[in-house]
């Protein structure tokens, strides 16, 4: 049985604490949305990669990489490949933009990078 004076002090608890409840539910639903993110950019650099070392052409592997990352805007990707010359390393990195807000800290954007090396063929 609750005493009749102890309800103001419930009260008091559950204000203090709400704030940093909301603040973790939301940290975590944000933390969650980059790491989709960035696995994303990572399949995307992946599927680039191998297009460049198979066709040794950058503008097709930059088209492969931008059709992979399905979840993410294309406008804002950043595709940048390097040259592909039989028996050296291509690689392939794709930039983004990622915007994550949280209530009491505020928004932030911060970049997040997806990078695939593979060798290329002959």
């Amino acid at each position: 049985m609750i005493r009749r004076s102890d309800r103001g002090a419930t009260l008091v608890e559950s204000a203090l604490v709400l704030p940093i409840l909301i603040l973790l539910v939301f940290g975590v639903v944000e933390f969650g949305r980059a790491y989709n993110a960035q696995v994303t950019l990572t399949h995307a650099a992946r599927e680039g990669v191998r297009e460049l070392a198979i066709t040794q052409n950058s503008s097709s592997a930059s088209t492969k990489a931008v059709d992979a990352a399905v979840s993410l805007d294309p406008t804002d990707l950043t595709v940048t490949a390097s040259s592909c010359t039989a028996g050296t390393d291509a690689t392939l990195s794709v930039s983004y933009p990622f915007t994550y807000d949280i209530p009491l800290l505020g928004s932030q954007t911060i970049t997040l990078t997806g990078t695939g090396v593979m060798r290329c063929g002959g």
